[in-house]
């Protein structure tokens, strides 16, 4: 559910948009997922948001989703299925942020999933192979942050960022969007001198600048200030997370997502 963290912060920063937000709450956690599993509730996702709710840009909340599917979704499912709508990803934006403010020496922390596929690396690599990249899997994080484990988190989160402060990194990027929720911490073990990236900070400025430059895509939205919540499972327990994380009473829907042939 970090991505109504991200939805939150969009609405905030562009409180005029019409928004629509999708937690997969039936298939969490992603990170544990195969690549193949994760790509087919990613598909199915998109086809509800764009089919069912006629939405026209997606941003695609989830590091592990974007590392594992964005790709094929922009080469191939978009071209075929819906050639005149988009869908952007996280891990480009937040590294085009680390590397704006000059970093040379930076530290990642994400799932499981995201440290195996080095798509940071990857990435960061088309971009500038002289700069370094640290990376931590932090497995606990996202259980502890969805079922109400605060007070176990600082020493956890301690405990993982004690690698990268050996490292002596020069920025941290949190590369979960769950982890929004816990960069203050992040910032307080880290110190002042290590900058935190943190996507709720980065995506709705990067998601200004893309529609200033891609009007046709800008001119295709609709500005009411609508907003709509679903959850592919509805249990109680998220209800009230995402109720908290989203800072104000919402009311979510049930999403029931086909399966469709790629």
């Amino acid at each position: 559910m970090g991505g109504l963290l991200i939805a939150r912060s969009v609405s905030a920063a562009l409180p005029n948009i019409d928004l629509t937000y999708l937690g997969d709450t039936l298939h969490l956690p992603y990170g544990a997922r195969s690549t193949e599993a994760i790509y087919s509730y990613t598909e199915r996702a998109i086809d509800f948001l764009f089919r069912e709710q006629d939405c026209r840009l997606i941003i695609v909340a989830c590091n592990t989703a974007s590392a594992a599917a964005l790709r094929k979704i922009q080469q191939g499912y978009l071209p075929k299925h819906y050639p005149d709508r988009r869908v952007l990803g996280v891990v480009v934006p937040t590294l085009e942020s680390a590397l704006e403010g000059g970093h040379q020496n930076i530290g990642l922390i994400a799932t499981n999933y995201i440290i195996g596929s080095d798509i940071y690396k990857a990435e960061l690599q088309k971009i500038d192979p002289e700069i370094e990249i640290h990376s931590v899997a932090t497995p606990l994080l996202v259980s502890l942050i969805e079922n109400h484990g605060e007070q176990w988190l600082p020493s956890v989160l301690e405990s993982y960022l004690s690698l990268l402060k050996e490292k002596q990194v020069d920025s941290l990027i949190l590369g979960c969007t769950h982890y929004v929720s816990i960069k203050d911490e992040a910032r307080q073990i880290m110190g002042q001198h290590v900058s935190i990236i943190s996507q709720d900070e980065i995506i709705p400025e990067k998601l200004k600048d893309y529609l200033a430059r891609h009007p046709e895509i800008s001119g295709d939205l609709t500005y009411n200030g609508d907003e709509r919540f679903f959850l592919t499972d509805m249990t109680s327990t998220y209800a009230q997370a995402g109720r908290k994380l989203y800072g104000r009473e919402i009311r979510f829907q049930k999403a029931v997502l086909d399966t469709l042939a790629s």
